[in-house]
């Protein structure tokens, strides 16, 4: 079955497969998170993104082929809820933007800036930073040489506009231009958008939208 990126709370996950990496999409706890593990087809690695929510359903998707590491989005804590208990399970490193580390109640072992590369096997994921949604947001892409690119988002990208930036119009404007200048200006069409919540979509589908995204503020 094709790969929809429609998931549900309790439902099994939807897995994109992909030349040199397999994407698996599962909907965890009462905010409806998403949580996206990969996994590189050359060694095996595996990374988590997100531990947001019921750590027993996140091991069961990790399954026994070991965890190496986490990368939280963002420091708000409908992200983090199973970290601890992931990472004490696992032993695997924990990834967090910079300026949001200090905002997480578990120790990051590796703090990431912008333009900063994570590894998962072979694959590797650049760092977007994304100021806004809080401070030390990160968006992951991951450039696929046998395709288009792929962008785990967190929360500052979603159908329909950027993050939550709570009616405040530097902090909207700040992530209107990080979203604008770090990903629509540099990425194709075909770029396969992964959010923190939701459905997936492209900055394709997006990019017609962006004018009256600025011109409504949100």
């Amino acid at each position: 079955m094709a790969y929809s990126g429609q998931v549900t709370v309790g439902g099994a996950p939807d897995v994109h497969e992909l030349s040199d990496l397999i994407i698996s999409k599962v909907a965890v706890g009462k905010y409806t998170n998403n949580v996206y593990l990969l996994r590189c087809r050359a060694t095996g690695e595996q990374l988590l993104i997100d531990a947001a929510a019921e750590p027993g359903t996140l091991l069961d998707l990790v399954g026994t082929g070991g965890l190496a590491s986490v990368v939280t989005t963002h420091r708000h804590p409908d992200h983090w809820q199973a970290l601890q208990e992931v990472v004490a399970a696992t032993g695997a490193r924990t990834y967090a933007g910079r300026d949001d580390a200090e905002g997480i109640p578990v120790p990051t072992d590796v703090p990431v800036d912008d333009l900063g590369t994570i590894e998962v096997g072979r694959v590797t994921l650049t760092a977007r930073h994304l100021v806004g949604h809080t401070p030390g947001s990160i968006a992951l892409v991951y450039d696929d040489p046998h395709g288009h690119p792929h962008v785990f988002t967190g929360d500052c990208l979603f159908p329909g506009g950027v993050g939550n930036t709570h009616e405040d119009p530097a902090a909207f404007a700040s992530l209107f231009e990080g979203v604008t200048t770090k990903l629509f200006d540099r990425l194709p069409d075909e770029t396969w958008v992964y959010p923190g919540h939701g459905d997936d979509t492209t900055l394709g589908t997006e990019r017609p939208h962006l004018a009256e995204w600025r011109e409504r503020g949100w």
